[in-house]
């Protein structure tokens, strides 16, 4: 790997190690992701946590550091947006005393820039800065389905992943969801990434009317609480989205 990518993608590299599922990393295991060798990894790792975008664990681990999250959390779509969306966010949130939720679209799949959640809400696996795909999640199909017609194909093609028996997963399907979505505003997402949970979303738009994002309120699944009605959650969350678009400037 040394030989064919430059110093910037190998920085890049060390950074992509870690996950979600893997925040903290020894040196061998980070240079064993990366492909690279384990004297190259000391030296970019040092670098690194000179600068402050990685920190040393007690247990002599590293992870992402806060100087690495200061610089993220200045992206434009990021941040403009959050702060405009955040008192509709939170009066959301007042409201349902559920899982709400913020989200852009980049590539084929959204990137959650805002959560906010209760206690006793049901169990989630998004994160602030996590990614899912369109297909399976309220404000993905709510982002596809007012996206360019050849992202809308592209997605279409596959493979659409299965999480639950629930995931759709049939193109024809899908398209007939997105259709839906685009006539009725908002998108039903029941079960497709965790059978306990259902999602309800709207889109949010910018000041030309065009879908910058997408807000959503996640609540237990009816299959696992029969007293859950999705649409009784509609309004709210649709309230919330207009709140977000005039904020932004659209009329």
């Amino acid at each position: 790997m040394t030989a064919r990518f430059t110093v910037t993608a190998r920085v890049l590299a060390v950074l992509a190690a870690f996950s979600a599922t893997n925040p903290r990393l020894t040196l061998t295991e980070i240079s064993r992701r990366t492909g690279l060798p384990l004297t190259t990894t000391h030296r970019l790792v040092g670098e690194l946590a000179a600068w402050g975008a990685l920190e040393r664990a007690g247990d002599g681990r590293y992870r992402i550091g806060l100087r690495l999250w200061e610089v993220g959390s200045l992206a434009p779509r990021s941040l403009g947006l959050r702060e405009s969306a955040m008192p509709f966010l939170e009066d959301l949130y007042e409201v349902t005393r559920e899982n709400v939720q913020l989200a852009v679209l980049d590539g084929t799949e959204v990137v959650y820039v805002e959560r906010l959640s209760a206690r006793s809400a049901v169990s989630v696996i998004t994160r602030v800065g996590g990614r899912l795909p369109l297909h399976a999640t309220g404000v993905g199909l709510v982002l596809l389905a007012h996206s360019p017609p050849e992202l809308q194909e592209r997605v279409l093609a596959g493979p659409l992943r299965r999480y639950t028996r629930k995931t759709i997963c049939r193109p024809d399907e899908l398209r007939r969801m997105l259709a839906d979505v685009r006539r009725t505003g908002v998108a039903i997402s029941d079960g497709q990434i965790e059978l306990v949970s259902l999602s309800v979303a709207a889109p949010v738009r910018g000041p030309g009317g065009e879908v910058v994002a997408a807000v959503s309120v996640v609540v237990p699944a009816p299959e696992t609480h029969p007293a859950t009605n999705p649409l009784s959650y509609v309004p709210a969350v649709r309230a919330a989205a207009r709140g977000i678009s005039r904020a932004l400037g659209h009329s």
